[in-house]
């Protein structure tokens, strides 16, 4: 599928990216003056690996950014045909966020059981489903392609169901400093790219709009917030953060899966038709991976998949020799390779995207073994 972006609101929604970054970083420090000086400061748990107690509650500012960069779109003309009464998807992933901001919170101030917190992942994202964003065409490709219109009921629980896997898939990645940000922040920006070149073959059609808008602020506070949360950190996102980047993401992935126009490609071209599918799951491939390793590891040894350990990827690399912010620039460069070459088949010709994706996992890989390769070298001249 060529890409040109002529007509497609670049300067707008590089606007929206700079307006929820600032609003974010402004109230990320404003918000950790607050929690230091009060001396509500996190304890050092066992499966931390961090040794400084320091403030959570950093969501709480990237939702101020969030709205904040909502609301200019929503006073932009070339934006504001994504909102109401046109259609309801930035009002639903509004309150969607409010609820899970609110959750999350909680759960930085008072420490919520792992039940309490499921049930609020889910109210936020049976929310967000009955607001109007919602899965409810679902593209499967085999067997000559069929498309399945799902009903209310269908579609808000396959939706509640991927939101809330997403939700935990981030929270459970928020180990080290700067981890999920930058994590979220790569596999937002794979999916604005992904909902660009939807605006552009839609010839910008309303629908379309949404995930762009959603895409864009994320990465905005999500680049707002890293300054303050890559190592050394002062400030922690807490579940409020790592939370509502899985929702977003959730959001602004349900949105752009639903709005692939299939009659552009034929039968034949089989990558391009389940693109939607690729570039949904490639974006979020990594955070989904430890989530699906962590409950199988937890289920296995015979406790509960909420259950706390110190065996996610990250400890994994950790062990191995990475140092604490090499472990991060390791896993941006996997989501980086994984979502942006998913990325590239919607938008280069197939085999130079398929050359690009290649080249990124071999980089990836030769990143991720550097300290296995050093050792064996110093073992050797031992």
């Amino acid at each position: 599928m060529g890409v040109g972006f002529a007509g497609i609101p670049l300067r707008e929604l590089g606007l929206v990216i700079l307006v929820a970054a600032a609003i974010t970083y402004l109230s990320t420090g404003i918000i950790r003056t607050v929690m230091v000086k009060s001396g509500r400061l996190n304890e050092i748990r066992e499966r931390d690996v961090h040794v400084i107690p320091k403030p959570r509650l950093g969501g709480v500012a990237m939702f101020s950014g969030f709205l904040g960069a909502v609301f200019l779109a929503d006073q932009l003309p070339a934006l504001t045909r994504g909102f109401m009464p046109i259609t309801p998807e930035m009002n639903a992933v509004i309150w969607a966020g409010f609820v899970i901001v609110v959750v999350g919170a909680l759960d930085d101030l008072f420490d919520l059981d792992a039940i309490t917190k499921l049930v609020g992942q889910v109210i936020g994202a049976v929310t967000m489903s009955l607001l109007g964003l919602t899965w409810s065409i679902l593209y499967v490709p085999f067997g000559g392609g069929t498309t399945l219109l799902l009903d209310q009921v269908q579609s808000t629980i396959l939706t509640s169901l991927f939101t809330v896997a997403l939700i935990n898939a981030l929270n459970f990645v928020d180990g080290l400093d700067g981890l999920s940000a930058g994590v979220g922040m790569i596999a937002g920006a794979a999916i604005l790219l992904f909902s660009l070149t939807i605006l552009f073959d839609q010839n910008g059609a309303v629908s379309a709009y949404p995930p762009a808008i959603i895409a864009a602020a994320l990465v905005g506070i999500c680049a707002g917030v890293l300054p303050h949360n890559f190592e050394p950190s002062r400030i922690f996102m807490g579940d409020s953060g790592s939370m509502l980047i899985g929702l977003l993401l959730a959001a602004a992935s349900t949105s752009a899966s639903g709005k692939i126009n299939m009659s552009l490609y034929d039968a034949a071209d089989f990558i391009a038709l389940i693109s939607p599918i690729i570039v949904v799951l490639a974006a979020v491939a990594i955070p989904l991976l430890d989530l699906v390793m962590a409950v199988v590891r937890r289920v296995g040894r015979g406790a509960s998949p909420f259950s706390p350990d110190k065996m996610h990827l990250h400890h994994r690399l950790l062990s191995i020799g990475h140092t604490h912010r090499r472990v991060v620039l390791v896993l941006y460069t996997w989501a980086s390779a994984v979502a942006f070459g998913a990325v590239s088949f919607s938008v280069v010709p197939p085999l130079f995207a398929t050359g690009s994706s290649i080249c990124g996992i071999l980089i990836a890989v030769a990143v991720t073994a550097v300290p296995v390769m050093k050792s064996r070298r110093a073992a050797k001249l031992d």
